[in-house]
């Protein structure tokens, strides 16, 4: 145990839910850490898992979790664009008591993961949709074209789904406007 990490779990909501999860995660010879301000995972350095918890539940996130076999179909995409990681929610205590033989089975499945290398192809930037109202300001200011390729690839994805995400063409206008002087700037979009 870390102690840098009671904080989390002395505070949290899902508190004996946390607990249990900490305690799966420790049996399986990982190392704690904290980041993101949450209690994380790692073998030999590797992330593996992450616990993290929300109003509706609590849940143990695994990093690589798309290359899991989930024999029991409790790993959830957290939303679209999420392309690895999947998690196991928990809105009870007993869930996590019933699945701890799973969830230790899949996290020696992670560690698996890792030792063997495997790597998940990931979408590239040029992959992810560009919208109408932004794709004319890259044309129409020749500065903005420059500034936005010069972001990250990380930066550019999260500009472009903000962008892409309203299904009206005025609230895609908007956000476009309210953002070019930030990616002018070099800033990313939560920077």
């Amino acid at each position: 145990m870390n102690p840098k990490v009671d904080f989390f779990f002395n505070k949290a909501k899902w508190q004996q839910e946390l607990i249990q999860l900490r305690t799966i995660a420790l049996d399986c010879g990982l190392t704690e850490e904290l980041k993101w301000g949450c209690p994380y995972y790692t073998f030999q350095n590797n992330n593996i898992v992450l616990i993290h918890e929300f109003k509706e539940y609590c849940a143990f996130l695994f990093f690589k979790g798309v290359l899991l076999k989930d024999s029991k179909g409790i790993l959830i995409q957290q939303t679209a664009n999420v392309q690895v990681a999947r998690q196991a929610r928990f809105t009870k205590l007993l869930e996590i008591m019933e699945l701890q033989a799973t969830l230790k089975a899949y996290i020696f499945e992670a560690i698996e993961v890792e030792k063997a290398g495997l790597k998940v192809p990931l979408k590239s930037t040029n992959d992810f949709e560009i919208a109408t109202e932004f794709q004319h300001k890259l044309i129409e200011i020749p500065a903005l074209k420059i500034a936005f390729e010069a972001l990250t690839p990380g930066r550019q994805r999260a500009y472009l789904l903000h962008f892409s995400q309203p299904k009206q063409a005025k609230t895609r206008e908007s956000r476009v406007e309210k953002c070019l002087l930030r990616i002018l700037e070099g800033k990313g979009l939560d920077d």
